[in-house]
């Protein structure tokens, strides 16, 4: 029976330790177990406290076993709500993130939806300007060609051809592009080739930097070329709109540029004289501020209409030209041919302002017999 009791007090305790497993209480339980069996021992010696302490056994047992029942259910009750607690804390961070990657889904889609259409709107930009540009170029290539015809007709009009010049022999002559030589006609620079003049390589150089290389436009008088077969040629820098408007002529003629400044000086043959006047009347302005040939003297250094050719025979100084014009009228000498004719195609009649300082090349009877061989009359 001993053996018997304490199996029945060890599987007590142990049955009360198990309850404490599901809940904490129970471990009342197990003290009271412990009271018992003590309490057990102690009848046994005989110090009898409680005179059925075996029921403290039971009751421990009982209680135990009663406070587990209670608190297991709750004890599950709550793991559950626990777990769906969890459940529902894990399932709303799910369903946040999902929300976050949803939005920065739709926030990425609205990056690239707006690059999309930046790139787009850019495109379209570029390919509406490329052709506002491409529709502005052909106008501009129209116009540019239709000014080439304008000029083109304008030139034909004119009677000028096109040329290039490929190099400059001197002052007053050009070689073109296709071999030919053209004296420019109506002007007479001083010489820098076969004999050289005071102010001859600055009117070679100053032609050289002028036309060397350029496109010009050539106008013919009368003459087409001259005994040693130049042609005999304006040189128009530009294609003017009146080849008589002497604005163009100052600012478009080669020729007269060569006279302004004082590199040629006016140089008339029958039957170019188109431009002669004009010529005439640079050189003046030229030499009234002794530019270029004319800072050498009032004779320039070169032959010309002025004065080189009417300084009389002897050493005595031709005096200045007089401002007032001579009657180009004279009356007709009767009787004698006495009517001087001199180099630059100008007859001098007696009475006439240079007529006693002119050299006569040749001498004629009558002004019909001069102007019949192409020789005009003197101004003065």
């Amino acid at each position: 029976m001993g053996i018997w009791r304490w199996i029945l007090s060890i599987v007590a305790i142990l049955l009360t330790l198990l309850m404490t497993i599901i809940t904490p209480v129970a471990w009342i339980g197990v003290l009271i177990v412990l009271f018992g069996i003590y309490q057990i021992s102690q009848k046994r010696k005989g110090k009898m406290t409680f005179s059925k302490p075996g029921w403290f056994v039971a009751i421990g047992i009982i209680f135990s076993f009663v406070i587990s029942l209670i608190l297991v259910e709750p004890t599950e009750s709550n793991t559950k709500e626990v777990a769906k607690q969890e459940d529902k804390i894990a399932s709303e961070q799910v369903n946040k993130e999902k929300e976050e990657a949803k939005k920065l889904s739709e926030d990425k889609a609205k990056k690239e939806a707006a690059e999309k259409a930046k790139k787009e709107e850019a495109e379209k930009a570029k390919k509406e300007a490329e052709k506002l540009a491409a529709e502005q170029k052909a106008k501009e290539e129209k116009a540019k060609q239709e000014a080439i015809k304008k000029k083109e007709q304008a030139a034909t009009n004119l009677g000028l051809v096109a040329a290039t010049v490929s190099r400059v022999v001197d002052g007053d002559t050009i070689e073109l592009s296709d071999g030919s030589k053209v004296r420019l006609v109506g002007v007479n620079t001083p010489e820098s080739t076969t004999k050289t003049e005071e102010f001859g390589k600055e009117a070679s150089d100053y032609t050289a930097s002028k036309l060397e290389g350029k496109n010009v436009w050539l106008q013919k008088d009368v003459s087409d070329s001259d005994r040693y077969g130049r042609l005999l040629r304006f040189v128009w820098l530009d294609i003017p709109t009146d080849d008589m408007n002497e604005s163009e002529i100052r600012s478009k003629m080669f020729n007269a540029d060569l006279v302004l400044n004082g590199y040629a000086e006016p140089s008339t043959y029958t039957p170019d004289v188109k431009y002669s006047e004009y010529f005439v009347k640079y050189a003046r302005e030229a030499r009234e501020n002794s530019t270029g040939l004319w800072a050498f003297g009032e004779n320039g250094t070169t032959k010309g209409d002025l004065d080189p050719k009417e300084v009389a025979s002897n050493n005595t100084p031709a005096p200045k030209a007089e401002t007032k014009s001579a009657p180009t009228n004279s009356p007709e000498p009767k009787g004698s041919c006495n009517i001087k004719g001199n180099q630059s195609g100008i007859y001098h009649v007696p009475g006439g302002t240079y007529y006693d300082r002119t050299n006569a090349e040749v001498m004629f009877c009558s002004i019909e017999e001069a102007e019949a061989a192409g020789y005009r009359a003197s101004k003065r």
